[in-house]
């Protein structure tokens, strides 16, 4: 089987594949470089997702890349728009051209006698099997798995003589006109698919356990549309409104964690006035504190329009069983419906399911810690791309793409093969990455699949954009818990420190 040999191979073309590439591309424009995505468009989530009402849920002039003003005056974009956003960007950066297309990542070994990954690959289109040999390795995949979704089972499903459908595999052909509708669940998706099909459903209603916080924005952003009427530039309206955004996201989050009463009576005062009287605020007042789990964003109040309207309503209450047309809670409640749709989750799976192992010994990720948030502890030359949980994933994908390509410079400018993380036992708590802050589903689940929280610096990953910008971006390369070497030296296993 022929090999084939690129400086630095990135696995996936979604959002943090195409932001890791441009990055290493504008630092170390002599490198070769080549992207592995299974699917057939670049795009991943934007590309996976088809479900009626698909969107952001954070604004996007953040979650758009730092590098490519977004242009338009919405906040909130559809998938179809932030798909080919981040098509254009590949193709304006030259990366389009590097991707290949249908291959599924195996499995990544790393050799110290060689200072290389050999990464092994399936063409999906017809089989084969190839090779290829890179000095440095991205793991842009995000963290989910896209073939199987979270979907639990309930008591009865065999009974339900509807249509049953996940929103992760929503099928192209399913017409839900005139039907009446079950959502189940209560987080981002639940929330966008509720309006997006009230008016040409017969009804839709929303089946949640328990309630989660929501917050309204404004489907057009004023100080763009003042920008734009200035004729501001667009790479000076995007800085401007970007920085603005930056700054409030954190301010919210970290007055929620501080101020969990207060901003608990500041949300709800929000839906109350948005709601009006014919919504009982015990469907939107959650029993948790503000940012225990993600907040869910709607584009002018467009859930509460089709609330009021009586085209979707809640329904809040544990499932007790489907029955043969639609779903009875444990209240005794019936809720009616033609389709039902789980909008019940993610299952959480790192770098797409593919093996890594170093000089042949398997790596267990949920064991290590992430140097800087980026790098994973006694593995070399690799970097694994997480974004934010608290706000734009893209935030955190631009800086660790920064950061990435500045390491892949340094490396060559000193002559290094090799750079590996290095932690001691006490630098890992019992926590993930992702299990400690927040309590959401996913994030429980992530716990048996994710790297572990650290326990100080730079081993602790505090979701702060500023403190990971000057972390990432600004910090000297060099640091005592990064070790450089030249290649040729085997080792047994990933080394750490005593």
């Amino acid at each position: 089987m022929e090999q084939i040999h690129t400086d630095v191979l990135v696995i996936g073309a979604g959002i943090s594949g195409i932001s890791a590439a441009r990055h290493v591309l504008r630092d170390n424009p002599a490198s070769s470089l080549v992207l592995l995505e299974r699917r057939a468009r670049v795009g991943g989530t934007w590309d996976l997702f088809r479900y009626p009402g698909i969107r952001s849920d954070s604004d996007m002039p953040t979650f758009g890349f730092g590098f490519r003003p977004w242009r338009d005056k919405r906040i909130l974009a559809d998938g179809a728009k932030i798909r080919q956003y981040v098509e254009d960007a590949a193709a304006d950066g030259g990366i389009l051209d590097r991707v290949r297309f249908g291959r599924r990542a195996i499995s990544a070994d790393f050799s110290h006698a060689t200072g290389r990954w050999t990464v092994e690959v399936e063409d999906e289109s017809t089989g084969a099997r190839e090779s290829y040999s890179a000095g440095y390795l991205v793991g842009a995949t995000g963290y989910y798995d896209y073939d199987t979704p979270y979907r639990p089972r309930f008591p009865g499903e065999a009974a339900f003589k509807g249509t049953l459908v996940h929103p992760q595999h929503w099928p192209e052909d399913l017409d839900h006109t005139g039907k009446r509708v079950a959502v189940i669940g209560s987080g981002a998706t639940a929330i966008t698919l509720l309006p997006a099909l009230a008016g040409t459903a017969a009804h839709v209603t929303m089946v949640q356990r328990s309630p989660t916080y929501v917050l309204t924005l404004p489907e057009v952003d004023p100080l763009t549309s003042v920008l734009q009427k200035l004729r501001a530039p667009a790479r000076l309206t995007h800085k401007v409104v970007r920085a603005r955004n930056i700054a409030l996201q954190r301010g919210s989050y970290a007055f929620c964690r501080k101020y969990p009463r207060l901003a608990r009576k500041v949300l709800l005062g929000l839906v109350r006035a948005q709601a009006g009287r014919s919504v009982d605020m015990r469907h939107f007042s959650p029993d948790y504190k503000p940012w225990d789990q993600r907040l869910c964003v709607v584009p002018g109040g467009d859930l509460f329009k089709v609330l009021k309207r009586g085209e979707a309503s809640i329904a809040t209450g544990q499932i007790d069983t489907f029955t043969g047309d639609g779903i009875r809670l444990k209240s005794g409640q019936e809720i009616k419906a033609d389709v039902i749709v789980t909008a019940t989750g993610l299952t959480v799976r790192l770098m797409g399911g593919m093996t890594l192992s170093v000089d042949g010994q398997p790596v267990d990720v949920k064991d290590r810690v992430l140097y800087k948030a980026v790098l994973l502890e006694g593995v070399p030359n690799m970097s694994l791309v997480i974004g934010y949980t608290n706000a734009s994933w893209t935030l955190k994908a631009d800086l660790a793409g920064a950061y990435t390509a500045r390491l892949i410079a340094h490396m060559r400018r000193h002559g290094h093969a090799i750079a590996t993380p290095v932690a001691s036992d006490s630098d890992r708590s019992e926590f993930s990455v992702m299990g400690e802050a927040l309590t959401s589903g996913y994030i429980a689940r992530a716990n048996e699949v994710m790297p572990r929280q650290g326990t100080r610096d730079p081993w602790r990953l505090w979701n702060n954009y500023y403190r990971d910008r000057a972390l990432l971006r600004d910090a000297p390369i060099d640091d005592s818990a990064l070790r450089f070497e030249k290649a040729g030296v085997a080792q047994d296993a990933p080394t750490r420190a005593a």
